[in-house]
Protein backbone atom coordinates (compact mmCIF):
# COMPACT_ATOMS: atom_id res chain seq x y z
CA UNK A 1 0.00 0.00 0.00
CA UNK A 2 1.01 3.93 -0.75
CA UNK A 3 2.61 5.54 1.91
CA UNK A 4 0.83 8.61 0.83
CA UNK A 5 -2.36 6.27 2.02
CA UNK A 6 -5.01 8.12 4.33
CA UNK A 7 -8.10 7.39 6.15
CA UNK A 8 -10.48 10.33 7.33
CA UNK A 9 -13.96 10.87 8.27
CA UNK A 10 -16.63 11.55 5.21
CA UNK A 11 -16.98 15.20 4.06
CA UNK A 12 -20.18 16.49 1.85
CA UNK A 13 -17.65 17.29 -1.10
CA UNK A 14 -16.22 13.41 -1.10
CA UNK A 15 -20.64 12.17 -2.16
CA UNK A 16 -20.29 12.16 -6.36
CA UNK A 17 -16.75 10.50 -6.08
CA UNK A 18 -18.00 7.99 -3.87
CA UNK A 19 -21.33 7.85 -6.33
CA UNK A 20 -18.37 6.91 -8.95
CA UNK A 21 -16.83 4.34 -7.14
CA UNK A 22 -20.09 2.47 -6.00
CA UNK A 23 -21.27 2.22 -9.44
CA UNK A 24 -18.30 1.35 -10.84
CA UNK A 25 -17.78 -1.65 -8.89
CA UNK A 26 -22.01 -2.21 -9.53
CA UNK A 27 -23.88 -1.88 -5.76
CA UNK A 28 -24.80 1.45 -6.78
CA UNK A 29 -28.64 0.54 -7.41
CA UNK A 30 -30.48 2.55 -4.85
CA UNK A 31 -29.58 6.50 -4.79
CA UNK A 32 -32.24 7.25 -2.04
CA UNK A 33 -30.04 4.55 -0.12
CA UNK A 34 -26.88 4.78 -1.02
CA UNK A 35 -26.30 8.60 -2.76
CA UNK A 36 -24.92 11.73 -1.94
CA UNK A 37 -28.07 12.73 -0.24
CA UNK A 38 -27.94 9.69 2.04
CA UNK A 39 -24.20 9.82 2.68
CA UNK A 40 -24.60 13.31 3.82
CA UNK A 41 -27.62 11.41 6.56
CA UNK A 42 -25.09 8.90 7.36
CA UNK A 43 -22.39 10.98 8.11
CA UNK A 44 -24.75 13.40 10.49
CA UNK A 45 -25.87 9.95 12.44
CA UNK A 46 -23.52 9.42 15.93
CA UNK A 47 -24.20 6.01 15.51
CA UNK A 48 -22.29 5.66 12.15
CA UNK A 49 -18.52 5.55 10.99
CA UNK A 50 -18.44 6.62 7.54
CA UNK A 51 -14.75 6.86 6.81
CA UNK A 52 -12.90 7.65 2.95
CA UNK A 53 -9.30 6.29 2.40
CA UNK A 54 -7.37 8.03 0.16
CA UNK A 55 -4.24 7.61 -1.44
CA UNK A 56 -1.57 10.81 -3.04
CA UNK A 57 -4.76 12.84 -2.21
CA UNK A 58 -7.24 11.13 -4.68
CA UNK A 59 -10.45 9.70 -2.67
CA UNK A 60 -10.37 5.45 -3.58
CA UNK A 61 -12.37 4.00 -0.85
CA UNK A 62 -15.04 4.46 1.69
CA UNK A 63 -16.46 2.05 4.11
CA UNK A 64 -19.58 2.74 6.10
CA UNK A 65 -20.49 1.05 9.78
CA UNK A 66 -23.03 1.57 12.32
CA UNK A 67 -23.27 0.57 16.31
CA UNK A 68 -26.65 0.47 17.78
CA UNK A 69 -25.21 0.03 21.16
CA UNK A 70 -25.73 -4.01 21.12
CA UNK A 71 -24.39 -4.33 17.56
CA UNK A 72 -21.53 -3.41 14.97
CA UNK A 73 -22.71 -3.76 11.13
CA UNK A 74 -19.75 -2.97 8.68
CA UNK A 75 -22.80 -2.44 5.27
CA UNK A 76 -20.44 -1.07 2.71
CA UNK A 77 -17.01 -1.49 1.89
CA UNK A 78 -15.89 -0.40 -1.83
CA UNK A 79 -12.66 0.89 -3.27
CA UNK A 80 -11.72 2.23 -6.70
CA UNK A 81 -11.64 -1.17 -9.00
CA UNK A 82 -8.11 0.93 -9.86
CA UNK A 83 -6.91 0.51 -6.44
CA UNK A 84 -7.83 -3.43 -6.09
CA UNK A 85 -5.22 -5.65 -4.13
CA UNK A 86 -3.57 -2.79 -2.25
CA UNK A 87 -5.14 -3.49 1.04
CA UNK A 88 -6.97 -0.60 1.38
CA UNK A 89 -10.20 -2.47 1.85
CA UNK A 90 -8.43 -4.19 4.42
CA UNK A 91 -6.95 -1.04 5.83
CA UNK A 92 -10.35 0.54 6.00
CA UNK A 93 -11.98 -2.50 7.75
CA UNK A 94 -9.28 -2.49 10.58
CA UNK A 95 -9.78 0.84 11.05
CA UNK A 96 -13.43 0.54 11.55
CA UNK A 97 -13.48 -2.35 13.50
CA UNK A 98 -10.95 -0.01 16.11
CA UNK A 99 -13.75 2.31 15.81
CA UNK A 100 -16.62 0.29 16.88
CA UNK A 101 -14.60 -1.30 19.32
CA UNK A 102 -13.61 1.88 21.18
CA UNK A 103 -17.43 2.30 20.94
CA UNK A 104 -18.17 -0.59 22.94
CA UNK A 105 -19.44 -2.86 20.48
CA UNK A 106 -18.73 -6.60 21.90
CA UNK A 107 -18.83 -8.08 18.22
CA UNK A 108 -18.58 -6.65 14.45
CA UNK A 109 -20.52 -8.37 11.34
CA UNK A 110 -20.25 -7.31 7.58
CA UNK A 111 -22.85 -7.91 5.57
CA UNK A 112 -22.44 -9.63 1.72
CA UNK A 113 -24.03 -9.98 -1.79
CA UNK A 114 -23.22 -10.89 -5.02
CA UNK A 115 -20.88 -7.94 -5.48
CA UNK A 116 -19.05 -8.35 -2.35
CA UNK A 117 -16.02 -11.33 -4.07
CA UNK A 118 -15.00 -8.40 -6.91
Amino acid sequence: MSANFHIRPFQDTDAHRLVDILSANDPYGYPEVEGPEAMKRVAAREAAVFLVGKVEGHICGCIKAVYDGSRALIHLLSVDPDYHRQGIGQTLVNVTWKELKRRGAPTIAGMVNEQSST
